[in-house]
């Protein structure tokens, strides 16, 4: 795979027929999408003992909710630039779905979701979180073949060719980059691999309950926020900046509070149940 990423010059499109353009970016993420429903209905079946046709609903409104709020979220972070191009404002097939609006969204419609159905919360969270994990390590995929999310130049043999066109004009002269989508889709795979069996050993150690919910939760957003934090330090895509950090950076460290936030609400009301 080395070899392979540091040699092959992707292209965005994988055919053309008539007018019907299929490109790379899109496969990812459906690819991703089919994933994550996969997890989710496996470990509802399994652990959760929430109705399929339940699974499936929530996933539909999260679908269709999750890529509203990312591309309205990267329009928002990139408004001067849509404002000039705003024929580029519905183009999803060029990139542009940011995962930080994605979960902004996808918190809100589980909590309407959740309240419809008279569903905790945090059983719905922890139910979607991995394959929410998966599903991103497979659609960072797509960034590959849109020539996007690199970072820095690098000398390392994984480094990846990136064309002149999409080089950032501080490196114009550069050729090989930081591969941050795959350091991310590897880290995001992890992530996935360590929810999956943490579920598996909650769910055989005794039933799930909220305290395992919340930890899988939590887990996920710190986890991933974390990640998402130390990557940014090396892109070079564009990013507003705030009191020196880059825009995913401020709003990882907020996740990551709230994350550590919701853990220590959580021993608390459990000590005082307890008492």
């Amino acid at each position: 795979m080395i070899t392979w990423l540091h040699t092959f010059l992707p292209t965005t499109i994988i055919f053309n027929w008539g007018p019907l353009t299929l490109h790379w970016y899109g496969l990812f993420i459906v690819l991703g999408i089919i994933a994550a429903m996969l997890v989710s209905f496996h470990l509802g079946k399994k652990y959760y003992q929430i109705e399929p046709n339940d699974i499936f609903d929530l996933a539909f409104w999260l679908i269709i909710g999750g890529l509203i709020g990312a591309r309205l979220y990267d329009n928002l972070l990139q408004l001067p630039y849509y404002l000039k191009h705003p024929g580029q404002i519905l183009a999803v097939w060029n990139g542009g779905l940011a995962i930080h609006g994605s979960i902004i969204a996808g918190v809100i419609i589980i909590f309407f979701f959740a309240r419809s159905k008279k569903i905790t919360f945090f059983k719905l969270s922890a139910l979607i979180v991995p394959g929410l994990a998966l599903g991103q390590a497979i659609g960072r995929w797509g960034n590959y073949f849109n020539q996007e999310i690199f970072g820095l130049p690098t000398n390392l043999p994984w480094g990846i060719p990136i064309a002149v066109l999409n080089r950032p004009t501080d490196y114009i002269s550069s050729q090989y980059f930081h591969p941050t989508f795959l350091y991310e889709s590897l880290g995001s795979l992890l992530i996935f691999i360590i929810l999956y069996l943490l579920t598996i050993r909650f769910g055989k150690k005794q039933k799930l309950n909220l305290n395992s919910y919340i930890w899988l939760t939590a887990i996920y957003l710190i986890s991933y926020s974390l990640l998402r934090f130390l990557l940014e330090f090396i892109r070079l895509d564009y990013a507003p900046l705030f009191l020196g950090l880059r825009w995913p950076q401020v709003m990882s460290l907020l996740i990551i509070i709230g994350g550590l936030l919701l853990l220590i609400i959580k021993n608390h009301v459990f000590v005082k149940l307890q008492k």
